[in-house]
């Protein structure tokens, strides 16, 4: 008889995350297992998730347009005229009249002299860090940013530095550090502009200040911003009024544009290098016609019609104070991404459980991509929410922020919350769907 076959070495960390004692077989045994839950029914603020329907607190939906009718209609009508995909790149053969015209709108509509097109936001960082970054450079990466952008500093063949979250002096020490060492290196600074766990802004005016004074460029992660933030729904750095002195951003269209791909602008020159040598540009396949049509109509009606961003705004800051009012912490969100912090990983996941069960459906996260004792209900809001959903959504996590000892009946923070104030730790965090 043939010995039995050595077991294969590459697999054990396979067979560990079946263990009992591991967080996913705990979760799973609890019954509190929270993701790749299938959605049934998606109707904007409204989605059927196991024959029930629940209010949607976790999409990044922001405008509210993937079941708006213009939107779906031109989205039906790019298929009758092109078919379903490109079969290719858009090096070669992938390449419509309408990539090209998307192209040209955002680059008008950030104010920028260029664009690209990317076939999704997370292959959008990754590209943009991966061609401008070379061996001899030097790449400044906030601790907090998304994990696209770790990909690209990880595929790029330049030095990455990482600076505390949104710390300035020590961004500032670091530059001084590595130019004095390295002063003939190329440098970039990296930075989501909203970030997609807490919903702070980052410091665009202190970011541009800096990589100026240290000949770096400045390239912002907007995936949570067009569409959300800035004069329009132009990002961050129209946010400041800085348009102009920030380099490079990148946005995602599976948010506020209801579709899937992502995009960089900047200067004629630079995103041309980048269209010439960005691998995931070159070697993937080209964003289908359906998609980019999506945006385009996703652009028509963030253009006619603003009440959507006033809206989205308004809800932002109501469902801020209604969480801080009934004694949850919600870190210093400034934008429609509102985390509520929960503390305990089994509690959080228990808590998300009961959320459900109650009718509202938010994402759970907890360690490594939060510190340990932080795990949080990271919840979203669209401009098509309505007050009454806000209402409900505020009593249901009162009940059972209540139940799991989180708040007081009284508005006060409970016995079991930990982390409070705004400490962000060094993890990445998870995709959240570039």
């Amino acid at each position: 008889m043939a010995d039995a076959p050595a077991p294969r070495a590459i697999f054990q960390k396979a067979r560990q995350f079946f263990e009992p004692e591991g967080r996913y077989m705990q979760a799973k045994s609890a019954g509190v297992y929270p993701y790749f839950r299938p959605i049934e029914v998606a109707e904007g603020t409204r989605a059927v998730i196991n024959g029930k329907e629940v209010i949607m607190a976790g999409s990044n939906n922001y405008l509210g347009l993937t079941n708006h009718p213009a939107v779906v209609e031109a989205a039906q009508a790019a298929i009758e005229k092109y078919g379903s995909g490109c079969t290719g790149s858009r090096f070669l053969n992938g390449t419509l009249d309408l990539h090209l015209e998307l192209e040209a709108r955002l680059a008008r509509f950030m104010g920028k002299e260029a664009c690209v097109l990317f076939s999704t936001g997370y292959m959008t960082n990754q590209g943009v860090i991966q061609s401008l970054a070379g061996r001899g450079d030097l790449i400044f990466s906030d601790k907090d940013n998304h994990a696209c952008i770790v990909a690209g500093t990880q595929v790029s063949a330049a030095e990455t530095v990482r600076f505390r979250h949104n710390d300035m002096a020590h961004l500032r020490m670091l530059l001084e550090k590595h130019s004095t060492e390295r002063p003939e290196a190329g440098k970039l600074i990296v930075t989501d502009g909203v970030f997609s766990m807490s919903g702070t802004i980052a410091q665009v005016p202190e970011l541009v200040a800096l990589a100026e004074e240290f000949g770096a460029g400045l390239m912002l992660d907007d995936a949570h911003a067009v569409g959300v933030v800035g004069p329009g729904g132009k990002g961050t750095a129209a946010h400041f009024g800085l348009t102009d002195r920030a380099d490079l951003t990148t946005g995602t269209f599976s948010k506020s544009f209801a579709s899937l791909g992502g995009f960089v602008v900047g200067s004629h020159e630079v995103i041309e290098y980048i269209r010439h040598s960005a691998s995931a540009h070159i070697f993937s396949a080209s964003m289908p016609p359906a998609n980019v049509a999506t945006v385009l109509a996703c652009l028509d009606i963030l253009e006619a019609e603003p009440w959507r961003l006033e809206r989205l705004n308004a809800i932002a800051d109501r469902m801020r104070e209604g969480y801080r009012s009934l004694g949850f912490n919600v870190w210093s969100s400034q934008t429609p991404i509102i985390p509520v912090v929960i503390g305990d990983q089994m509690t959080s996941l228990a808590f998300w459980n009961d959320l459900l069960k109650e009718g509202v459906f938010v994402n759970p996260v907890v360690p490594p991509a939060v510190p340990r004792g932080q795990s949080l209900m990271r919840t979203s809001y669209m401009a098509t929410h309505t007050d009454e959903e806000l209402d409900e959504i505020l009593a249901i996590f009162q009940r059972v922020g209540v139940k799991h000892g989180i708040i007081t009946e009284d508005g006060k923070p409970g016995h079991l919350v930990s982390g409070h104030g705004d400490a962000r730790g060094e993890a990445v965090p998870p995709s959240m769907g570039r």
